[in-house]
């Protein structure tokens, strides 16, 4: 007899009851009696929302992306707008990717949003996540569903939800949305669709969305700088190919080599060991291409098109990856010097990034005098500082982690006017006998040069998140005092709220919302954050180092120097 823990048995028992299709309960029965661990893993928890919505393994289970868990959150989010618009007709948008399963768990969704006479507009065919957040605010829409995992594995997908103002749930929706879900039975789900409420959308919203992305990614480069520009391009198998060649195409950038290859939506990602172009091997085609077709910048968007990887060529004439955080200041940097020409810059503006992104970013704020916002990790938390101060301009901003958002027509990281932008940065740099890459450095030289590493260890399964969680008490509990011959002076500390000066003693309050990250601040200007990620089984360490660059021809011997710097805190931590 297999024994089961009760907290376990009951949830499971749950889902033997006649609110579970037959074939449900019979997979179910046959992982009791065959594979209690595969039923440990699919019911110890509910699937919880992170900070990019709900991710998860596709499969039966409390813990897994399937109808049920999709359709309680539809039913508890239907019942919540119906609480929150009692005299309004509602209106949702629903926007899906390349994943499996990802078209059919799109038109459950809408099955119980219309069975809850909520009027849906539904993509008919894949599109990418910054469209769905343009054509919710585009629809005058209420909310706004994306079924999307972005780029984890084959096996997972997942469900963003976003609000009235194109951004992702933020507090207080989304603790009171999830408390809504909570209480509900399984049984309360309606699955029947009114299909008269489902409305199919396509063509029409591409056409407005490109012209939105042309109108804010476009900065009166000639057309000939465009016409010199070589670029190559990849969608990983993902959605963008449905917008951003046509996109860069009616912008007047003609000269785009696509990655055949991987041109094709598929969501086993066949060509990469990850769909991610944070990481520089799902790159590889691309850059191969590019060599080919002596490419001068390379632009890989991840499966839903939020996450921008760009590549371009060093001073050595060889393709390197840039990270999120040197994308993120050259973009800045670039939105920044046209709002200034256009003397659009009066101290109403700012710009938005978040706490474990490149410090430079402050700097490059303080030379244009705007301000910069700085949010916990996620790009809900930039959308919400565009919706609480909207007496002043948001330029732009962006995240480590591979994302840009320009303006805020959409609010969302959007990887398709980031193309857009980055192909504008790289043509008028080419033209006055520069690079992208030159100009990264220029900006070293001008701001100070500011080298960032992130380090992720993943720890699956309940274990893993366990394991997690102990790390994290145990770097609360014995901070670290010196890290790489260098004492620590400052510990933020974001689940308490408390940043704490170690050579003072005095303790500030953190006003932002609570998060569980821990930032450490060294004498020699080194900055370590660590936290858990919310969408990942990892805990992911970001480390900042930074030194002045004087001249251009220093740049590869100090670069070298902070990269050793940075190993050697990696080495002094234990993460390698």
């Amino acid at each position: 007899m297999i024994y089961i823990e009760p907290e376990l048995l009951e949830r499971v028992n749950t889902w033997l009851t006649p609110a579970f299709d037959t074939d449900t309960q019979d997979y179910i029965k046959n992982l009791i009696a065959t594979n209690p661990e595969e039923l440990k893993e699919s019911f110890y928890k509910n699937l919880e929302f992170g900070t990019g919505g709900m991710r998860g393994v596709m499969g039966i289970g409390t813990n897994r992306i399937n109808k049920y868990t999709l359709g309680k959150n539809t039913q508890g989010l239907s019942n919540y707008l119906h609480q929150s618009f009692p005299n309004e007709p509602i209106k949702v948008a629903i926007a899906f990717d390349c994943r499996h399963n990802s078209q059919s768990l799109a038109k459950l969704v809408a099955n119980v949003f219309s069975a809850n006479n909520i009027q849906v507009f539904l993509f008919e065919d894949l599109r990418p996540t910054p469209e769905l957040s343009f054509a919710l605010k585009h629809l005058g829409c209420h909310c706004g569903i994306v079924l999307t995992a972005s780029h984890n594995p084959p096996e997972y997908n997942g469900y963003k939800v976003y609000w009235q103002d194109g951004g992702q749930l933020v507090p207080p929706q989304d603790a009171e949305i999830i408390n809504e879900i909570n209480n509900l039975d399984y049984s309360e789900i309606k699955f029947e669709a009114n299909e008269t409420l489902i409305e199919y959308i396509g063509k029409e919203v591409d056409d407005v969305f490109i012209k939105a992305s042309i109108k804010n990614g476009s900065f009166n480069t000639p057309q000939q700088a465009k016409d010199n520009l070589n670029v190559v391009f990849t969608s990983l198998h993902g959605t963008s190919i449905t917008i951003i060649p046509e996109t860069l195409k009616q912008a007047g950038y003609n000269n785009v080599s696509i990655v055949e290859e991987q041109a094709k939506p598929n969501g086993d990602f066949p060509t990469v060991k990850s769909p991610n172009p944070e990481e520089p091997e799902a790159l590889k085609m691309a850059l191969a291409l590019a060599d080919k077709v002596h490419g001068d910048i390379v632009i890989g968007t991840d499966p839903d098109s939020d996450r921008i990887g760009i590549a371009v060529r060093d001073l050595n004439g060889n393709m390197t990856l840039l990270n999120g955080n040197q994308a993120m200041v050259m973009m800045t940097d670039f939105l920044l010097k046209q709002w200034q020409t256009k003397g659009k810059i009066n101290g109403n503006q700012f710009i938005g990034s978040t706490i474990v992104s490149t410090p430079m970013m402050k700097v490059l704020a303080k030379a244009f005098d705007v301000e910069c916002k700085i949010g916990l990790t996620g790009f809900k938390w930039i959308a919400k500082m565009i919706k609480d101060f909207p007496e002043l301009d948001f330029v732009g901003g962006g995240e480590e982690s591979f994302g840009f958002m320009v303006g805020d027509f959409v609010r969302d990281k959007d990887a398709v006017t980031a193309t857009l932008l980055a192909c504008e940065i790289a043509a008028q740099a080419k033209a006055k006998g520069s690079s992208m890459y030159k100009e990264l450095i220029q900006l070293y030289v001008a701001h100070g040069l500011y080298k960032e590493r992130l380090i992720s260890i993943t720890k699956k399964g309940i274990e893993g998140a366990q394991e997690i969680k102990q790390m994290m008490i145990d770097f609360r509990k014995k901070p670290l005092t010196v890290i790489n011959n260098s004492k620590v002076i400052r510990i933020e500390d974001y689940q308490s709220s408390i940043i704490k000066n170690l050579l003072s003693g005095k303790e500030e309050t953190i006003s932002i919302p609570k998060s569980n990250v821990l930032i450490y601040y060294t004498e020699d200007g080194s900055q370590i954050a660590l936290r858990p990620s919310g969408t990942e089984p990892k805990i992911k360490f970001y480390i900042s180092a930074n030194t002045t660059l004087s001249k251009v021809a220093d740049f590869e011997i100090t670069e070298q120097k902070l990269e050793t710097k940075i190993d050697a805190i990696i080495k002094d931590m234990q993460l390698n």
